[in-house]
């Protein structure tokens, strides 16, 4: 997994086995309340509620302790406030970003979605991660001279 790879480039020491949890129960509660577009204007990628529901429905389906565990752990995805929370957070928001890159702008060029878009909904690595903040600037800058990206000076 990517986060096991680029532990060592986190902002923070990190619990890494709690980190590959967050993000294993993070993306189970997203597949089962829906998925929203990262770039998505409407809904803006702020679900919360209908995850948490998603997360009490599957998690109460575990014994009471188990349960409690894994909404705690993602609980602590959501806030962002734990040196685990906030590199899951970089790891979650820069595995799009090699997608669209792997994939000649992928959703970024089918949906036109714009530079100040892409970087709005990145920035968040930073917080992880500064050397994969840096990296993730160099490639976004590549997909604006590549077009996959359109600055809007250049529309």
């Amino acid at each position: 997994m990517m986060a096991l790879t680029l532990a060592e480039h986190s902002n923070e020491p990190v619990d890494i086995l709690k980190v590959l949890k967050m993000l294993l129960i993070h993306d189970l509660v997203e597949i089962d309340s829906g998925d929203v577009f990262l770039y998505d204007t409407i809904v803006n990628h702020d679900n919360t509620e209908a995850e948490r529901k998603a997360a009490e429905r599957i998690f109460g389906l575990l014994p009471t302790k188990q349960a409690e565990e894994f909404v705690a752990i993602w609980e602590e995805f959501e806030t962002g406030d734990t040196a685990e929370a906030r590199f899951a957070r970089s790891m979650d928001r820069f595995e799009p970003i090699l997608q669209n890159v792997s994939n000649q702008g992928g959703t970024w060029t089918e949906h036109n979605v714009p530079y100040d878009t892409v970087m709005d909904k990145t920035r968040k690595i930073e917080h992880g991660s500064k050397t994969i903040w840096d990296f993730t600037e160099t490639l976004i800058d590549d997909s604006v001279l590549k077009g996959y990206i359109k600055k809007t000076d250049q529309e």
